[in-house]
């Protein structure tokens, strides 16, 4: 009996201590809390510079893993943002300024870039034909998908060998990669310096080759408040060069067809019909389409005006008489009140409402012309 009043219970080492299930807890919710405060931290800059091929920019289609890497390998990545910092920005043979997001870029920036330049190397990704155009007048873009492609890009032979592999390009008279004067470059394959597909193919050594060939590497995100006011989008800066000798060619050919067809246009020739048709015909035909029409107006006026050269004619008056003149013949012979015929007669009277006012008036103008050959 003592025994088993002074056994003791031997703990289960397999249940867990009572007071390690919240620590554990607060440890997980830590770690949670953790991880979505690096997150936040870390696309911080995706909100601000979500641009494409931005050097900020850590999503799918920004480039913030190529600036990352070209500083790692030496080279002194200058972010810009506007015209007035790449002025204070210091430039030189030394030093190469790339421009990613070109649909930014007005003329007029970049004019003012070319002429800051100082002899650095300017790289354009992806310009558009707008901004081609303003650079070589003749250039031609097309749309390309360059799959394992070789880089062909005269007057940088450190891309030879090299090859690319993007879902979507632009080429310059047939090449991904045009050069203009040895100092400037376009280049059309804009997506292969963005973080998804930078490590398709050669795509990695095309980008640092591309930017990383001097010690400074000056990235410029041009920004749209830059632009001036004769930076306007027109539609003559769209069209291609060839356009405006061709409208004027269509033009010449309008103005010679004007002139060869109008010569065999003249005045209408009055000719007698081959068939006689009966006036009871046409005035039903006349009625037939005003009807159809629903014209109450210009019937009545119809009827009105036969009315008057009728009346005019019984009253010895000339058919050319005006209203007025018909109007008080007709009440001097009737004895009537000229009101009352002008209401009938007169075409600025109020037109008929309806089909039943209208054959209204029609009787009442066949009643008057009877009433006056009977006076």
């Amino acid at each position: 009996m003592s025994a088993d009043v002074g056994a003791t219970a031997t703990p289960d080492p397999a249940a867990p201590p009572a007071k390690g299930r919240p620590r554990r807890r607060l440890l997980v919710a830590g770690a949670v809390l953790l991880a979505v405060v690096v997150a936040i931290w870390a696309s911080r800059g995706a909100e601000r510079h979500g641009g494409f091929a931005d050097p900020q920019n850590p999503t799918p289609d920004g480039a913030q893993a190529l600036a990352q890497v070209l500083g790692d390998d030496g080279v002194d990545v200058t972010i810009v943002r506007s015209a007035a910092d790449l002025d204070d920005t210091e430039l030189g043979a030394d030093a190469t300024v790339v421009v990613t997001d070109t649909d930014l870029l007005a003329p007029s920036t970049l004019e003012r870039l070319r002429g800051r330049a100082d002899g650095a190397r300017i790289v354009l990704v992806e310009p558009s034909y707008a901004v081609a155009r303003t650079i070589e007048s003749d250039v031609q873009t097309l749309p390309e998908k360059p799959q394992g492609a070789p880089v062909d890009c005269p007057g940088l032979p450190e891309l030879d060998g090299l090859r690319l592999e993007v879902d979507s390009a632009t080429s310059y008279d047939g090449r991904i990669c045009h050069t203009v004067d040895d100092a400037l470059v376009l280049f059309g394959a804009g997506q292969a310096l963005t973080n998804d597909q930078i490590t398709r193919a050669d795509n990695a050594a095309v980008a640092l080759r591309l930017l990383g060939h001097d010690r400074r590497l000056v990235w410029y995100v041009p920004d749209p408040a830059d632009a001036t006011s004769g930076d306007a989008v027109t539609l003559g800066s769209l069209l291609p060069a060839w356009i405006q000798p061709g409208l004027w060619l269509l033009g010449f050919a309008l103005v010679a067809l004007l002139l060869w067809r109008a010569r065999r246009l003249g005045p209408l020739s009055v000719e007698p019909l081959p068939v006689v048709v009966r006036a009871v015909e046409t005035a039903r035909s006349r009625g037939r389409m005003y009807r159809r029409s629903g014209d109450r107006g210009h019937a009545a006026r119809a009827l009105r005006r036969a009315a008057r050269d009728d009346l005019a004619g019984v009253l010895g008056l000339d058919r050319t008489a005006p209203t007025p003149a018909v109007v008080e013949a007709t009440a001097r012979q009737l004895g009537a009140p000229v009101e009352s015929v002008a209401a009938l007669l007169d075409d600025d009277r109020m037109p008929p409402a309806n089909d039943q006012e209208l054959v209204r008036l029609a009787q009442d103008l066949a009643r008057l012309r009877r009433e006056v050959r009977r006076a």
